[in-house]
């Protein structure tokens, strides 16, 4: 709220500045009465940011590069625009749990530190709700946080895999490459030819037997198989299946639908990301992410709540954790799915999974453009030299950290079991006997 203040003389100023009139020329009458009135700077109240139980964290910074919590700065101004926070004086309450928070802030600062020029960053948010529960930076961003989400982005196909029909271990025998029969092979949702035959897509690591299955496939993160995969159930299927799950890219642009949407060639937030991972864990419901519950200036409140909608069948959303749950490996007992992502030419690195209460996903890249000129290969992170990054060099231990240290050892609620008769064994597409 801005409030306009003006004063009676030079030497009372301070005092009676709160009063309201500042006379320029004192005793003055030749001076016309609406001159001698001049109306002081407007002061602006600072907003200050809470915590989810209303304890305050900081005011909010207007250069976010300073803050404290510099990530979460950038999303409450998105989320509330320049325009409502101009007022001033706002009590602005998020969803972020400290506890949480500092779970992700410690695990990152284990592996990544602040002067290393790759950015590691993690974001928790609550299934069923979209509450962003915490959002942690190794430093400050420039600017948007973007990085291509690399194989982390399979999990998209795998679902509009198994909602079009396939099972768990139909697949496709194996491939060390993958080429494209023809250009009209992958289609995105315009309908236009998006193949590329002239390419060979191959796997970086040779994890493999002759016979790659939905659940092989997915826990090997194998990049022939997905690619056979899309070309099996439609390009835009995928995108689509993206889309729903709540995935947007870091640009505001819409998503880039190429052959290899699968292998995550799409620059995204980590928000996004643990968004979709966030609708898997709610049996397909999804929520709208918000860092801001709500805000206060006096007796003006204003309330965010949940906007949530169905977006996946459950029985199909728990046939997707039921593949990632056997794809992770980590140590935190049964009840936890994940999925590794690594870029092409390792320009970035990721870990995204769930369990039935707290999404996450952990991104670490350098968002600085063209990001394949600047790749996490032959580098030092944390103090410790890697030939190459993948997702389960820093961001999978990471997420396992900050995981480990908010749910090791209490009980947490089970996947709900998948419908064997609709997804168990092969239908159309299995190995040969």
């Amino acid at each position: 709220m801005k409030r306009l203040h003006v004063g009676v003389s030079v030497l009372g100023a301070s005092a009676l500045l709160a009063a309201g009139f500042l006379l320029l020329r004192d005793g003055d009458e030749s001076v016309p009465a609406r001159d001698r009135l001049a109306v002081a700077a407007t002061v602006i109240r600072p907003n200050v940011l809470t915590d989810a139980q209303g304890t305050v964290m900081e005011e909010l910074a207007g250069d976010c590069g300073v803050s404290r919590y510099p990530y979460l700065c950038r999303r409450v101004k998105s989320e509330l625009g320049e325009q409502l926070l101009a007022r001033g004086g706002l009590t602005i309450r998020t969803a972020i749990d400290p506890r949480m928070q500092q779970a992700a802030q410690q695990a990152i600062d284990q592996f990544v530190s602040r002067d290393d020029q790759p950015i590691a960053a993690q974001v928790m948010i609550v299934p069923g709700t979209g509450e962003i529960r915490a959002m942690a930076t190794s430093k400050a961003p420039t600017g948007v946080l973007a990085l291509q989400q690399g194989s982390t982005a399979m999990t998209y196909t795998l679902t509009a895999a198994l909602e079009g029909g396939m099972r768990f271990d139909d697949g496709f025998p194996y491939t060390a490459g993958y080429k494209p029969p023809s250009y009209t092979a992958f289609k995105n949702c315009n309908g236009e030819a998006a193949g590329e035959p002239s390419f060979v897509i191959t796997n970086a690591r040779q994890r493999h037997s002759e016979f790659t299955t939905l659940e092989t496939g997915t826990r090997a993160a194998e990049n022939t198989f997905f690619m056979k995969l899309t070309e099996k159930v439609g390009l835009c299927e995928s995108v689509q299946v993206a889309k729903r799950l709540g995935l947007k890219r870091g640009d505001g642009m819409p998503l880039q639908e190429y052959e290899t949407f699968a292998l995550g060639i799409n620059e995204v937030d980590p928000v996004s990301v643990t968004d979709t991972y966030a609708t898997l864990a709610a049996r397909g419901r999804h929520c709208e992410p918000r860092a801001v519950t709500e805000v206060r200036d006096g007796a003006f409140v204003r309330s965010f709540p949940a906007q949530c909608r169905q977006v996946l069948e459950p029985p199909v959303a728990d046939a997707v954790s039921w593949v990632l749950a056997r794809s992770f490996r980590g140590g935190l007992g049964p009840d936890v799915a994940g999925m590794e992502g690594t870029a092409d030419a390792s320009t970035t690195a990721w870990y995204a999974g769930y369990t039935a209460e707290l999404a996450s996903a952990v991104a670490l890249g350098d968002p600085r453009v063209p990001q394949y000129q600047h790749r996490l290969t032959d580098i030092t992170i944390g103090g410790r030299h890697y030939d190459q990054v993948y997702g389960l060099s820093i961001p999978g231990p990471i997420w396992k950290a900050s995981m480990r240290a908010l749910f090791l050892g209490r009980p947490r609620p089970a996947f709900v079991k998948p419908d064997t008769g609709r997804f168990g064994g092969c239908r159309d597409h299995c190995a040969p006997s």
